[in-house]
């Protein structure tokens, strides 16, 4: 006999995880810093399209790092120059000097990530200089990008561990946020860099930040070289972040970064957050851009929602076969 169904389950699709995050797409940026193989810009350019077609309310495309020590990232202000204002308004580039922002934005970019390290040893590393410098050079980078009518963010890279000098303290990323040097922020990223954080870790740093900076948007930024990134993810949206930061396929790592490998895969938080403008069409449209991003610079998928959505339980909705 058929089992009778309870009054308080509802055979619906379940509901978004929270509808106050925004997945942001960072492959062009940290996905490729990493690849042997450099990508055209004419298809990152397509690549940047798409998404925003898609309905990603943002991407991180490009870095002003020094060509010759990140080659796949060379070509950022010929990508900036080939996107329109409208584009370019959801787009993200990665700086870290004031030097960095005035070229970028003399090549159109609004949105500039500044980004500095909790830990001096990896700051010497990706940047040149220890983190008091990265710091005391903020108000120029905030001042340049106001003339221009932008918008920074200040990004923390290690802030949960340093491939160099272990743990970081909690209160050495609280103090960098509240240092008056960095208060023009809009936004504060919080990196796991290297991937060693557990939940608990993110949320209770997150939580902090959102107290001690109530009015900036809250941004964390993950990755999966142990397996927590999503779970990770979530108990930042759950501690207050409503952005975090995904790669295609779980492509990058910091090359500055002994340790760092990909990040969380953006197909695998779209997956378990299910933002409004996903659908099973829209997922297998980024499953589908995913494996041609991937196939363009020869790296694998790591995606788990990507192997899930080739498999053959079709009577999922969200899979789209093999």
């Amino acid at each position: 006999m058929p089992v009778p169904m309870t009054e308080n389950v509802v055979a619906t699709e379940p509901r978004p995880y929270s509808p106050r995050a925004e997945v942001r797409d960072v492959t062009l940026r940290d996905g490729l810093q990493l690849t042997a193989k450099t990508m055209p810009t004419d298809v990152k350019v397509r690549v940047v399209r798409e998404l925003l077609a898609l309905g990603m309310p943002a991407l991180e495309i490009g870095s002003l790092a020094r060509p010759d020590l990140v080659p796949p990232l060379a070509d950022t202000l010929d990508l900036v120059a080939a996107l329109t204002p409208e584009e370019l308004d959801r787009c993200w580039v990665w700086v870290a000097t004031p030097r960095h922002v005035e070229r970028a934005a003399a090549a159109g970019a609004r949105r500039f990530q500044y980004c500095l390290s909790a830990s001096d040893s990896h700051n010497r590393a990706n940047i040149g200089r220890d983190t008091e410098s990265s710091v005391a050079a903020m108000p120029d980078a905030l001042r340049l990008a106001r003339e221009v009518g932008g918008s920074v963010q200040l990004c923390i890279a290690t802030a949960f561990t340093c491939p160099f000098e272990g743990i970081t303290d909690p209160r050495r990323v609280l103090a960098i946020a509240a240092d008056p040097r960095t208060e023009g922020a809009e936004d504060v990223v919080v990196c796991d860099t290297i991937g060693q954080a557990i939940p608990t870790q993110v949320a209770d740093l997150v939580r902090a930040l959102r107290a001690a900076r109530p009015l900036q948007r809250l941004v964390f930024h993950g990755h999966d070289t142990w397996g927590l990134g999503v779970a990770n993810t979530l108990a930042a949206i759950d501690a207050g972040a409503t952005m975090v930061d995904g790669s295609l396929g779980g492509l990058g790592g910091c090359p500055f970064a002994p340790g760092a490998s990909g990040n969380t895969a953006t197909e695998d938080l779209l997956f378990a957050l299910r933002p409004d403008w996903l659908t099973p069409a829209t997922l297998r449209a980024v499953v589908e851009l995913s494996e041609t991003v991937l196939a363009e610079v020869d790296e694998p998928n790591r995606s788990k929602t990507a192997r899930g959505a080739r498999a053959s339980a079709t009577a999922f909705p969200w899979v789209i076969g093999g």
